[in-house]
């Protein structure tokens, strides 16, 4: 593969770019295609501003995640771990784009339990290939390996439909995904090893690439196919780093933009009880609404309160 090309002439940090560029070219070559299989958007009946995405290409994360998983087979050594890795991202990024494709929207309850499968499955490949310790700041903990599973699966889930939230927006979803995957790339370096910072570096080419067809006005949608993918990947990546409780800082923005929907859709529909009435999520619909901010606003102000965010983290922990 490639990577034993590039490897004997190549150091880490010039690797790290070819594989950024190659991600980022392979990936805009083939979404400028506007490839006629992908779906067309039908419009979001209760998001501010749904109608504006009606008859845009959807499911470009069929593309994106494609990509992200051939680079990765080309790009990094071949080990069992992540070709497994690899499988699963490409099977959530394929139910996704089913959704995406589907006259008739998933159900919430179908969408969640095939998230939930390949998030345990992805907690076990870990714990079968990594240490169960965990840093919180600078104190180590061992958590059981069963334990370890149902937190991380828990985790996992949760990355994936808060990402999936915010790609309401254009080019906040994409946007935020590279801020995080940029912190800990940076931040955690040693902990992830270059084979995974790699691996963060293939996606943000891929949504880099993707932002060029994603900015306001845009004419293509990740939609699910890539929203849900690429919050897999953001914690994954997090949990090799060996310090789970960083997404609570480095993604900070993509979890407080999407945890309050999920909290008030589970006790409303779970416990028949009704709170945030008056807040309207995903939080960027209430920034959009009710405080009259423009797309242009959100996008800008999340990332900069994320990249704040981010510099105070790493203040703290180096």
């Amino acid at each position: 593969m490639l990577y034993y090309f590039f490897n004997g002439i190549t150091n880490t940090q010039q690797y790290i770019a070819i594989a950024f560029l190659l991600a980022f070219v392979v990936c805009f070559i083939f979404l400028k295609l506007k490839l006629p299989f992908l779906p067309k958007d039908k419009g979001r009946a209760f998001a501010v501003n749904g109608e504006v995405s009606k008859g845009k290409i959807r499911g470009a994360g069929l593309i994106m995640i494609s990509t992200f998983v051939l680079c990765s087979v080309f790009l990094l050594p071949i080990t069992k771990e992540i070709i497994c890795y690899d499988i699963l991202i490409f099977l959530e990024m394929l139910s996704g784009y089913l959704d995406d494709a589907s006259d008739t929207p998933w159900s919430d309850y179908k969408k969640g339990f095939i998230d939930f499968i390949i998030c345990l499955i992805i907690s076990v490949v870990f714990v079968c290939n990594n240490s169960t310790e965990i840093m919180i700041f600078d104190y180590e903990i061992h958590v059981h390996p069963v334990l370890y599973i149902v937190l991380s699966t828990a985790l996992l889930w949760i990355g994936i439909n808060v990402t999936n939230c915010s790609d309401g927006v254009d080019g906040l979803c994409g946007s935020l995904s590279i801020i995080s995957l940029l912190s800990i790339s940076l931040i955690f370096f040693s902990q992830i090893g270059e084979q995974y910072t790699v691996y963060s570096f293939i996606l943000i080419g891929v949504l880099i690439a993707y932002l060029c067809f994603n900015a306001n006005p845009s004419s293509q949608l990740m939609g699910d196919a890539g929203s849900r993918a690429v919050g897999l990947i953001i914690v994954l990546i997090i949990l090799k780093s060996s310090h789970p409780i960083s997404y609570l800082f480095l993604s900070a923005i993509l979890l407080l933009d999407g945890i309050a929907g999920l909290i008030k859709i589970f006790l409303k529909r779970f416990l028949k009880i009704e709170v945030l009435k008056n807040i309207r999520t995903p939080i960027h619909d209430e920034m959009r609404k009710n405080h009259n901010w423009s797309d242009t606003q959100v996008l800008v102000r999340f990332c900069i309160i994320q990249v704040f965010i981010s510099a105070i983290y790493f203040i703290i922990c180096a």
